[in-house]
């Protein structure tokens, strides 16, 4: 019934999305755990994590450009390989003690990720407006499936060959290629047309400077830094707290529900809503976050605040890639995706290398504090463009 219809499109980029989500949910369970297993300065143990962002967004803009030339189709299927061979490599880093090796691997599972990162504008380019937001949120929501098995994965890895961790990339690699498996049925047919309109549109700078894209991306970008910098903690937090690495693994999992498990109904929260009120409301559960990480290092204070820091990156990140979506037209959306995108990443790969030495010199309670200011100016930002859209429908009326 479906057939070739918008609907069977989105379906198969969601299960691509619940893919590559395993794979990266995978890198951020064990990534720090492995490379602190192998650095020579506690420090330096979330660097694999760190150059997995790295690789995302120093590939953004190429991705993008090669995309609009010769198809989304290419461009996932490449990094989908990418992500494969990335794991090989990190699985070697890990088997033969090298941090350098190991980083190098979770760097091309970044340029992965760079690529998998469109899944939710291409769902956005098959859907009609009508079923726009539900679309890009049924896509995030394969994330859900890789809250169950990212975790899983990686902890039954992690001792499946005598060096620790070593199994889990080689998961991470059959993972993506199985990707590569579902993304040869899609079909997004690709028009010369789109090359010659990808030159014309606006200025960079007009697009980027008006403030509704610049709330969405910052709001994303908060959404996502945010959670970033908390999660990657996370794991060598609870070992520090003397917890297992099963509870470890079982916290990243509630927390990887509390991702992706509301995408099933965000799309009809912004519809019903407006986008703004709903970023609004992440930027209130992830101050939720901040709460919960200060009333103790026990499982359920863990626990509690990894779903709240969840929800709150679903609400930012689905209600400012929607926004986003209403700032460019199609000639423009190259430009003002991987713009948007790139600047993401940037913040996350900042707050995943960071997270190790903040973690060290603060400790996990000190680390979450300092958000607090990060997330007043995200709600001041949302609030302000409310106020500017209300005085130009009054104006209008």
């Amino acid at each position: 019934m479906l057939g070739n219809s918008m609907h069977r499109q989105v379906l198969i980029l969601a299960i691509a999305q619940a893919l590559f989500q395993t794979v990266s949910v995978l890198v951020m369970t064990i990534g720090g755990l492995a490379g602190s297993h192998i650095a020579d300065r506690p420090e330096l143990g979330t660097l694999p994590i760190a150059t997995m962002f790295l690789g995302t967004a120093s590939a953004m803009f190429p991705a993008s450009a090669w995309m609009a030339r010769v198809g989304r189709r290419p461009g996932f299927l490449l990094g989908t390989l990418l992500g494969a061979l990335g794991g090989v490599i990190a699985a070697y880093g890990v088997w033969t003690g090298s941090l350098a090796v190991l980083a190098f691997g979770t760097f091309l599972v970044g340029t992965y990720q760079s690529f998998a990162q469109f899944y939710r504008f291409a769902a956005s380019e098959v859907a009609d407006d009508a079923f726009r937001p539900r679309a890009i949120s049924l896509v995030m929501a394969g994330g859900v499936i890789a809250a169950l098995l990212g975790p899983s994965l990686a902890q039954s890895g992690g001792t499946m060959l005598p060096v620790l961790y070593t199994g889990s990339f080689l998961i991470l690699s059959a993972v993506s290629l199985l990707a590569t498996a579902v993304l040869l049925t899609l079909h997004m047919p690709h028009s010369r047309a789109d090359q010659v309109d990808s030159r014309q549109g606006r200025r960079w700078k007009d697009i980027v400077l008006q403030p509704a894209y610049l709330v969405a991306l910052f709001g994303a970008s908060t959404g996502y830094g945010v959670m970033i910098l908390a999660m990657t903690a996370t794991p060598i937090a609870m070992v520090h707290h003397h917890h297992e690495l099963a509870t470890a693994a079982t916290v990243i999992q509630l927390h990887v529900l509390g991702m992706f498990l509301p995408s099933f109904f965000t799309g009809s929260l912004i519809a019903r809503y407006g986008v703004l009120r709903v970023m609004f409301t992440g930027v209130l559960l992830l101050a939720g976050h901040v709460a919960m990480a200060w009333s103790g290092t026990g499982f359920n204070s863990f626990a509690s605040a990894l779903v709240l820091l969840g929800v709150g990156w679903n609400f930012l990140f689905i209600g400012g890639t929607t926004l986003l979506t209403s700032t460019y037209a199609p000639a423009e959306k190259s430009r003002a995706q991987a713009t948007n995108d790139m600047t993401i990443f940037a913040v996350g790969l900042s707050c995943s290398f960071g997270a190790g030495a903040l973690l060290q010199g603060l400790g996990w309670q000190m680390l979450n504090l300092l958000l607090l200011p990060w997330l007043g100016i995200a709600a001041l930002a949302i609030a302000w463009l409310g106020m500017q859209q209300s005085e130009k429908a009054l104006a209008r009326n």
